[in-house]
């Protein structure tokens, strides 16, 4: 048996994977190259929605200051007590948290009026980009409506509030301004309810306080046109407090370093300087004030000691001069004097840790392990004095009281003049107290360079989403398709492939224009007016493979079908009909879908009168049969009214008859049937034909459907003579569609 059939080479784009399970980057590429024009289109579309949102987005700027936490200066006692207990500076390792605080942030929120947010009212989309626009002709001008729209901005409008209290239900909520003529101005509160008007709350004159349903409110300036309208809002001070920790931005320089940067943003580049400054004076003020009561704690306690151990002082002498002149004594043996030494040098030790547990007391409780260390100090010294007192029991009562009352008074005037010389130093240090921080880099923001957005990396970075993102979509596409793309595939299951025809741009171009005219409008033949369409060429390649294997067939019989519906067996059955009869050929093309036939939508007429009626013996033979006036030696039997037993009829004798009777009168007959996978019809038709060909459409027809409808064919003793694989697609560096590409036209 002689056959032409097109060699289909390896297809690119195909996600079967090859020996070893191995990537073909080939076919990815293929694929992408393929699809180029849905990958380019959709990035285009993702830069140009990019611009524009650069564009129109409202520009925020970036304020940037900084701060250095310093060393701790020395403040007399204080300094003491941190060096007995190891405690490393506070304003190091906390100021990170302390400047985001609430006490740094709320004297900035209240300075500000930042707990009143006011806005205004633009058009969607362009609104912004075009009050932005506006640039006045002198200060203080509002650019005049446009198309009569007054209640929204179109630039220079502006107004402030210094005082806006509400009640409780109003917290939070957007109240919208009116502006009036003469600086009048009305207040609203907009109604949640559909088709429900807003509540007036109250009227009032910019400079003027104004009072209504429980709002208290004054305007300082308001630029706007009579109509506009702003949405002011009155919130919670926590909540504005919450909202500015987590905008204000501090982190170290670096590791471990003392620099700390802070960085607020805003689309008011002034009021983002303003909130910084704020908060950068509350803090450097807090520190301030920090080590500034601390010094004057220390110096009040100091205050408080100084009479105290001064009559102490004045008493421990005038015992001693009383003891002297009665005991007749003024001085200590050598060895004597040695041990009182020693027990002044630890009193005036354990004086100066009682000084430092009485300041620790006023920043630590007894549990803690600094008050407790400077208690253990205190103790072990203690315990060295009573060793030394022992042995100042065996030595005379008179020595041991002279020693004694020498003891007191020395102590005591060791400790009071200690008291002296802090007293000085704290007043000193309280005076010139200057904190741990200072400020490095006042607040400043760049207004020529908005941090948001950023425009290149914005265009950039969606453009480059919207292609990465496409691209993904055309390979998981790609990669989830079952559908048969390759007729090497088809090869595979056994079946010859008897020819590709190429999916025709011109055939999509007639079925849109039927369809968008009238429903009963004509389809015309792609071979009549296309005739040098690459479909129409592939299916003149058919007619040849056709007329080589015709000799060896049982009969001029030709069965089109399908596995399974919109293969496009109709379209090939009505196309390769009309080129064999273009070839001087009589054929008879016959529309056996009794149950769904089309074939008439294309060659013309009714359905009516056409095979169901013949096999159900209503009409004659010849009323069947018509002409095709556009196509010499083309005759065509339609599918007839739709019958309740359409694979009854074709099971009965009459059938066979018919076939047997039409044979003989025509070069070839050609058959269009139902899907096999579908309906049987095609099974029985199958007895009767001398050649069958399996309609295999790309990408719509697994090759699981195409082996069930061998099969089917198989055991119902029908023979699959070839397949005519429609529809194909162009892959790069791939399978193409034949060899045609218009040789010999002007295409």
């Amino acid at each position: 048996m002689a056959k032409v059939m097109t060699i289909a080479a390896p297809r690119a784009g195909t996600f079967d994977a090859p020996a070893g399970d191995e990537i073909d980057l080939r076919a990815l590429l293929g694929t992408v190259i393929d699809h180029k024009r849905l990958i380019i289109g959709v990035a285009v579309a993702c830069f140009v929605l990019s611009l524009l949102y650069v564009l129109i987005a409202t520009p925020v700027y970036e304020a940037n200051a900084m701060v250095q936490v310093e060393q701790s200066p020395t403040l007399p006692g204080l300094t003491a007590v941190a060096e007995a207990v190891g405690a490393s500076n506070p304003e190091a390792t906390d100021a990170l948290s302390i400047i985001t605080s609430e006490s740094v942030i709320k004297p900035a929120v209240d300075n500000l009026n930042l707990n009143i947010v006011i806005g205004d009212y633009q058009v969607p989309v362009l609104g912004s980009l075009i009050a932005r626009s506006y640039t006045p002709a002198k200060p203080g001008d509002v650019a005049k409506p446009w198309f009569g729209l007054s209640g929204y901005n179109w630039g220079g409008s502006q107004l402030k509030v210094s005082k806006l209290e509400v009640p409780r239900d109003l917290f939070g909520r957007k109240l919208t301004l009116v502006a009036g003529k003469d600086g009048a101005y009305s207040l609203w509160q907009d109604s949640s309810m559909p088709f429900v008007g807003g509540r007036l709350l109250l009227r009032g004159k910019v400079g003027q306080p104004a009072q209504g349903s429980g709002v208290t409110m004054l305007v300082d300036s308001m630029r706007a046109n009579p109509g506009m309208r702003f949405h002011v809002t009155r919130n919670y001070e926590m909540t504005t407090i919450n909202r500015l920790q987590k905008a204000i931005s501090a982190k170290q320089a670096a590791q471990g370093s003392n620099v700390i940067n802070l960085t607020y943003d805003s689309v008011n580049p002034q009021q983002a300087v303003a909130v910084l400054n704020q908060v950068t004076k509350a803090y450097l003020e807090q520190n301030v004030g920090r080590n500034s009561a601390q010094a004057a704690n220390s110096l009040k306690f100091v205050h408080e000691q100084l009479p105290v151990i001064k009559k102490k002082l004045e008493d421990a002498q005038a015992a001693l001069n009383a003891f002297q002149v009665k005991a007749h004594s003024v001085n200590v043996p050598l060895q004597t004097q040695s041990i009182l030494t020693q027990i002044d040098t630890l009193n005036a030790s354990i004086a100066q840790l009682q000084t430092q547990k009485i300041a620790a007391a006023r920043l630590y409780t007894p549990a803690n392990p600094a008050y407790q260390s400077i208690s253990k100090q205190i103790g072990a010294l203690q315990g060295q004095k009573g060793a030394l007192e022992k042995q100042l029991t065996a030595m005379p009562d008179t020595q041991r009281e002279l020693l004694r009352l020498n003891g007191n008074v020395d102590v005591l005037n060791t400790t009071y003049n200690g008291l002296l010389n802090e007293e000085q130093q704290l007043e000193i240090a309280q005076a010139g107290t200057v904190g741990t921080t200072r400020i490095v880099d006042q607040p400043s923001v760049d207004i020529t360079r908005p941090v948001k957005p950023r425009k290149l990396f914005t265009v950039a970075g969606c453009t480059f989403i919207g292609a990465f993102f496409s691209v993904g979509f055309v390979l998981l596409r790609q990669m989830t398709r079952h559908g048969m793309e390759d007729p090497a595939e088809i090869e595979q299951l056994g079946l010859p492939v008897y020819t590709a025809i190429p999916l025709s741009a011109q055939q999509i171009e007639l079925s849109e224009r039927r369809r968008s005219l009238f429903a009963r409008q004509r389809q015309p033949l792609l071979a009549l007016a296309a005739p040098h369409d690459l479909a129409a060429e592939a299916l003149r390649s058919l007619r040849t493979s056709l007329y080589f294997t015709a000799p060896d067939a049982v009969n001029n019989r030709l069965m089109i079908c399908g596995a399974s519906p919109n293969a496009g067996k109709t379209f090939i059955s009505a196309n390769l009909a009309a080129i064999n009869a273009q070839a001087g050929q009589r054929v008879l093309l016959i529309d056996a879908n009794m149950r769904d036939g089309q074939l008439h939508t294309i060659v013309g007429g009714q359905a009516e009168n056409g095979l169901s009626e013949l096999l159900a013996d209503r009409i004659l033979l010849e009323e069947a049969v018509r002409s095709i006036d556009e196509v010499e030696n083309l005759h065509f039997i339609p599918s007839g009214r739709k019958p309740f037993n359409p694979s009854e009829l074709l099971m009965l004798p009459r059938f066979a008859a018919v076939l047997r009777t039409l044979s003989p009168r025509y070069d070839l007959v050609v058959i269009d049937t139902p899907p096999i996978l579908s309906v049987t019809d095609a099974t029985i038709i199958g007895h009767h034909v001398g050649t069958s060909l399996l309609v295999v459409r790309f990408g719509l027809n697994q090759s699981r459907e195409v082996e069930m409808a061998m099969s089917r064919f198989r055991q119902s003793g029908v023979h699959i003579s070839g397949v005519v694989f429609n529809g194909m697609e162009k892959r790069s560096g791939g399978y193409t569609t034949n060899g045609y590409c218009g040789y010999g036209t002007d295409e």
